[in-house]
């Protein structure tokens, strides 16, 4: 499969997944666990794979939304 053909497939959910990601790791940075006890907010990789993961999610979820809508005006 051509990259190309992906990256204009998963457009939307990609977006997402970068913002989430730099989301993710701003949250680290910024607000983060200072006593490194914190399971996830204790190391970048962690926040940032979350947020990641997040974004994903979020953009699938619109993707989906904006693939019903497209259906419904096509179909009237």
């Amino acid at each position: 499969m051509d990259i190309k053909k992906v990256f204009q497939a998963k457009r939307i959910q990609i977006i997402f997944l970068l913002i989430g990601a730099v989301g993710g790791f701003l949250y680290w940075r910024f607000v983060g666990c200072t006593s490194g006890t914190c399971a996830i907010k204790s190391v970048w990789y962690w926040t940032t794979l979350w947020g990641a993961a997040m974004g994903y999610l979020v953009g699938d979820f619109i993707n989906d939304i904006i693939q019903k809508r497209k259906k419904k005006v096509e179909g009237e």
